[in-house]
């Protein structure tokens, strides 16, 4: 009995932590701000990023400006491959990273240990 409920127990957890980093949650795509002919959208970098989902116009600059504010250090990096991106993040303040989204898609970034992502969606 008790081995039995060791391993319902041990397949629940393992069900949870796959959800929990590979699941997919969506949420509502916050659009970015124009602000003197450029596209701005802050992201807070805190236990992952929020929003997740940020959506840019295609053909216009456009400005990501992560807030980091968790002091792990699998949040002090991100990642944007598709933009040629690598940016180490300070603690406790904004860092600005400026790309060119020429093409509509959808563009996936990362922390430093891809266990955390969010995505820019251009159209």
């Amino acid at each position: 009995m008790v081995q039995t409920i060791s391993i319902v127990v041990s397949l629940v957890a393992i069900g949870f932590i796959l959800w929990w980093f590979f699941g997919q949650r969506e949420a509502e795509a916050k659009l970015a701000e124009n602000v003197d002919g450029v596209q701005v959208v802050e992201i807070t970098v805190d236990g992952g990023y929020q929003p997740r989902t940020v959506q840019l116009k295609a053909g216009m600059l456009a400005k990501l400006v992560f807030n980091r504010k968790d002091p792990s250090s699998c949040l002090e990096e991100v990642l944007l491959p598709d933009f040629g991106v690598a940016q180490m993040l300070t603690l406790g303040k904004k860092t600005e990273i400026t790309i060119d989204p020429s093409k509509a898609g959808e563009y996936k970034y990362t922390c430093g240990m891809q266990m955390f992502s969010g995505k820019v969606v251009v159209k």
